[in-house]
């Protein structure tokens, strides 16, 4: 049973947050559908990637794909279907609904395979068991699709991961190669290095500072103005700024730290409200 007493780590502040925060906009937040109603309302439409929103897996029959696009569940985080050239010759879907990452080439994503795999994502409940994020059983279970955003290189792009706290942008994460070679970087907002790790091993050389990272920070911030803490996920492509998601609860409040000081450093910049309206 977790403690919401005097929370002080960010870890604690998370799960503070998930304990408590019930608000509609949080919903809104994790909802891969509606979300883009809140982004369009607030930076423009022009951040968001060309999607369409479908109600039932059965409505991939009759939708004309082009040769590379996403794939995802809108009531979860962790699971999407990457389909476009650059895909590995030798990687395939999964025989069954795993909530996963896959990246296969057109060939290899047979629209039926498609179906079943929506389908089963649709049947199961995110966010029970260890991740407890209550707030994805509010979002109805839907499929959406997405452009690739590999630009001219057809290459997954790096995912700018912003922590923003009362509207305020502190740290960027930078996660890199998520199908072969996986890093991950932490920036302050001035692109200084942090010497920390969340798992995956630091990239070299060091990610050269975007071009793009004021814009990023200007519009992780106008999304970030509501809330006491979420994280903005953008990508840049070449040069173009996509949204991607709100994370309101990292790592279902597990996020590890290494060293361990980070947890309280990045607590620091937090102040979570007595009560949440």
């Amino acid at each position: 049973m977790w403690s919401t007493r005097g929370p002080v780590t960010f870890r604690e502040k998370v799960r503070y947050k998930m304990l408590r925060d019930h608000r509609p906009l949080v919903v809104t937040f994790a909802d891969k559908a509606a979300v883009r109603n809140y982004v369009a309302g607030r930076i423009g439409d022009r951040y968001l990637p060309h999607a369409v929103v479908l109600d039932t897996p059965a409505d991939l029959r009759r939708l004309d794909m082009p040769d590379a696009f996403v794939m995802k569940p809108t009531h979860g985080s962790g699971a999407a279907i990457v389909v476009s050239p650059s895909a590995p010759v030798d990687a395939r879907l999964p025989d069954d609904g795993s909530w996963v990452y896959r990246h296969v080439r057109r060939e290899h994503a047979p629209r039926e395979a498609l179906v079943r795999i929506a389908a089963e994502w649709v049947s199961q409940l995110y966010g029970q068991g260890p991740n407890r994020e209550w707030v994805y059983e509010r979002v109805p279970r839907r499929i959406i699709v997405e452009e690739m955003l590999g630009g001219a290189t057809d290459r997954i792009p790096d995912d700018y991961k912003l922590f923003a706290f009362h509207g305020r942008v502190h740290y960027v994460q930078v996660d890199a190669g998520r199908f072969a070679g996986r890093t991950q970087d932490f920036f302050n907002r001035d692109w200084t290095h942090v010497p920390l790790s969340g798992g995956p091993p630091w990239a070299d050389p060091t990610p050269a500072r975007p071009r793009t990272l004021d814009e990023m920070i200007r519009v992780a911030e106008a999304l970030a103005v509501d809330t006491d803490f979420v994280r903005v996920d953008l990508y840049d492509v070449d040069g173009r700024i996509v949204f991607g998601e709100l994370t309101s609860f990292p790592a279902g409040g597990d996020s590890p730290f290494e060293p361990e000081s980070f947890n309280t450093e990045f607590g620091r910049h937090w102040i979570v409200p007595k009560r949440y309206r």
